[in-house]
């Protein structure tokens, strides 16, 4: 039997792992959770299945302008805004400048070079933030937190960072089942592109207006879920079922062809992915970073583990 597939081997590195886990005691007590911080959670746990974020139950046209911080933002930012309830997305053009990404990416070279900073299994880097001053202060930015509280109508914190070198290449998917909350809706994301990215590097894609689309859940692709154990299925069946799902929608597939320093901001329940590398020569340094809602339970639907947040 797989290790990975039984939940008291969760519970124990939970246990290992207490202090990070204290996030979630005021929203468990909030939603009245009645189990242990360490245990298995998953979205069997509440009665609803559908995002509570004001700018999914409202029209950002309507209701955004309407806020007073609204002002704050340049015209640039402010059309997108409007338009997130219809696209799930926005693009801050040139947010950082050369500089900026070039000392990323220089810090990213020094902790590999250390053997701090490693390709996990899926040849991304992991968690930068948590071992770089200068990368934890860029997820922290006071304009882009700005921007990620505004749509969100709550604080943020910075749950990770995942670095790339070249283009990742991943199958269609939605962020929501990996970096989950209750209520729904309530994790972002901001994807930093830190070197031009064209046709022949692997761009990010993309399918505008998706993060309307029913979140696909275990409930949805899992079986044979047992107390003690997790699903029979796998992460490729979930890959499967929304590729369908996306194939079978009015959804229409974008690439992001980045200037060094854009930023794209994305829903949680936004459909994206990696476009095919053309020109294995060519690296595509990036930068994602996930916030979660910081009043909100976390948690990883797809493994049924409470996230582990850093304090901040």
């Amino acid at each position: 039997m797989n290790l990975k597939n039984l939940k008291p081997v969760h519970w124990l590195y939970n246990l290992m792992h207490y202090k990070s886990l204290r996030h979630n005691l005021a929203a468990y007590r909030k939603y009245n959770i009645r189990k242990p911080l360490i245990a298995s959670i998953s979205s069997k746990e509440f009665p609803d299945k559908e995002s509570k974020a004001w700018l999914d139950l409202e029209n950002s046209r309507i209701v955004a302008p309407l806020k007073p911080a609204f002002a704050n933002f340049p015209d640039s930012i402010q059309s997108q805004i409007l338009s997130w309830s219809e696209d799930g997305y926005l693009v801050l053009e040139k947010f950082f400048s050369e500089d900026t990404c070039a000392r990323i990416n220089e810090e990213i070279d020094v902790l590999m070079k250390k053997g701090k900073l490693k390709y996990n299994d899926t040849h991304k880097l992991m968690f930068a933030n948590r071992k770089s001053a200068f990368i934890k202060s860029i997820a922290k930015d006071d304009q882009l937190k700005s921007i990620l509280e505004f749509i969100l109508d709550k604080e943020v914190v910075t749950f990770q960072t995942i670095n790339f070198m070249k283009g990742s290449e991943l199958r269609a998917h939605s962020d929501s089942v990996h970096m989950t909350t209750f209520p729904l809706g309530y994790m972002i994301a901001a994807w930093i592109a830190l070197e031009d990215v064209t046709r022949e590097n692997g761009p990010l894609f993309y399918y505008p207006g998706s993060h309307k689309m029913p979140y696909l859940l275990n409930k949805d692709f899992y079986k044979g879920e047992s107390g003690l154990t997790l699903g029979k299925k796998n992460y490729k069946d979930y890959e499967a079922l929304l590729e369908a799902t996306i194939e079978a929608s009015p959804f229409e597939q974008k690439e992001f062809y980045a200037k060094k320093g854009d930023v794209l901001i994305w829903h949680a329940n936004l459909v994206h992915g990696g476009s095919p590398v053309l020109n294995e020569n060519l690296t595509r340094k990036s930068m994602v970073i996930h916030y979660y809602a910081a009043d909100v339970i976390k948690y990883h639907e797809i493994t049924e583990r409470p996230s582990l947040l850093e304090e901040e």
